[in-house]
């Protein structure tokens, strides 16, 4: 119960109306509201009265004359009781008053446990839940068909205008996820190899395919038909478009207002008014996927970027890509899209051309920008290890498409390529390539090498 906040040594009013007290209120022992309150209260002003009285208001002057010892002695002694029993009378009410705040406080503190202890036990109570969910997660999902979702709307070729293309893969998780998770799996340097019921790698990636390009024998594969977003896998094409064009590669192309991203709003280190050969501007977008120089590439195309795009849709209609569609040269327009069994063609295609080979395989170049040198690096960190033999290498990312790779490697004197799409994490792609390797070498290296050295080309 509340207490009496007002204590007689205080000097305060109490808190509590006489009526409030009246009902029980419990207070300190100093409050004039308890009954043993008011017996300190009239108590202590009585013994201030008699000390008075006596001090003050005798009826006559004490003089020598009129003074005599035994009454001056009787007197003393009164007033020493008084004043003893003022003190002790005013140091029991302060006892009584801590004692009541040391008593208070306990009590309160009694209360606040017991409020935590109450605000705890829902948390308890929701764990098993919380459990229940998480096992509900890892639970071997049923052997489902994949689900493709597809909203596209018709785009058109200009820059500043999209056409929107959502693709959602939605696919039951194989039993092996709930030992190691794809997306954790993904961030590891050391891609561990998990297979799932069927012995198949498990990917991060949520379309793959992967296929021996001499035989045309399908090694590993997933939503291979599947139609989704490419970002800058687009730039392969570009490259092809360009090199097939017959300009000059040593002609100086300037980037302008044109060239600047307004669509996704990227960067880029390619300052307005930097000029660079189209060789140059053809080997920083295949290498570092720079999106002003594959921009510029087709605005300085015959005819200007509408020329190009659609010059890139009919290489894509000669090649047999029937699920692939083009609306810029850089891949920021989600309305890109391809299926990764093209997107397998465009990279045989893609590796017919040596500088293609040569540029997007490159581990880095040195560009003069403005009187700056500036490093430009590879985006695929796979080109740079000495356990791969690539040919062919591009990555791609926009938001719509999730984390792309496709590349052309050689296992057992074997041409491999390898597409992975839509992939979840930052590495998970590249993780994702090295299992794909890793299972090749373990369970399938007799269906590589089983197919006769290319000779030649």
């Amino acid at each position: 119960m509340t207490q009496c906040r007002a204590p007689l040594n205080s000097g305060a009013s109490c808190a509590w109306s006489d009526e409030a007290c009246a009902y029980g209120r419990k207070a300190y022992a100093g409050c004039r509201h308890t009954k043993a309150g008011k017996f300190h209260v009239e108590l202590r002003n009585d013994l201030k009265s008699f000390l008075y009285l006596l001090i003050f208001k005798t009826k006559r002057p004490l003089s020598a004359k009129s003074f005599f010892l035994p009454a001056a002695i009787m007197k003393f002694r009164v007033l020493v009781a008084a004043l003893a029993a003022l003190f002790a009378l005013q140091s029991g009410t302060a006892s009584a008053t801590s004692s009541a705040s040391r008593s208070g406080a306990k009590t309160a503190a009694a209360a606040n446990s017991t409020v935590k202890k109450a605000a705890a036990k829902p948390k308890a109570v929701t764990k098993p839940a919380a459990r229940a969910k998480a096992a509900s997660k890892v639970k071997p999902a049923r052997k489902a068909t994949s689900k493709v979702t597809r909203t596209a709307r018709a785009g058109t070729t200009g820059r500043g205008k999209s056409a929107p293309v959502r693709v959602t893969l939605r696919k039951a998780a194989p039993a092996a996820l709930a030992v190691a998770p794809a997306s954790v799996l993904g961030d590891q340097t050391e891609a561990a190899l998990t297979l799932d019921a069927n012995g198949m790698p498990v990917l991060g990636s949520s379309a793959f395919y992967v296929v021996n390009q001499n035989t045309g024998e399908v090694l590993l594969e997933r939503n291979a038909a599947a139609v989704l977003p490419i970002a800058s896998i687009t730039k392969l094409m570009t490259a092809m478009v360009v090199l097939e064009s017959g300009q000059s590669l040593s002609e100086p192309l300037e980037i302008t207002e044109g060239d600047i991203d307004r669509l996704k709003g990227t960067g880029s280190r390619l300052s307005l008014g930097t000029t660079l050969t189209r060789a140059d501007m053809l080997h920083l977008a295949l290498m570092s996927s720079e999106n002003r120089a594959a921009s510029a590439l087709a605005r300085n195309y015959p005819g200007g970027e509408a020329a190009f795009v659609e010059a890139m849709n009919v290489k894509a209609r000669l090649l047999g890509l029937w699920n692939t569609r083009f609306h810029d040269s850089t891949g920021l327009n989600p309305g890109n899209v391809s299926s990764p069994r093209d997107l397998a063609k465009l990279v045989a295609a893609s590796a017919s051309f040596p500088l293609i080979r040569e540029f997007s395989t490159a581990h880095e170049r040195y560009v003069d920008i403005n009187g700056r040198m500036l490093r430009f690096g590879n985006t695929n960190s796979l080109v740079r290890s000495p356990e791969w033999a690539i040919s062919v290498s591009k990555t791609g990312y926009i938001s719509e498409a999730g984390r792309c790779l496709v590349m052309q490697t050689w296992l057992h004197q074997q041409p491999v390529v390898m597409v992975l799409m839509d992939s979840d994490g930052r590495y998970t792609r590249t993780a994702d390539a090295k299992r794909v390797r890793k299972w090749l070498e373990q369970t399938a290296t007799q269906r590589v090498a089983a197919a006769p050295a290319r000779i030649g080309g």
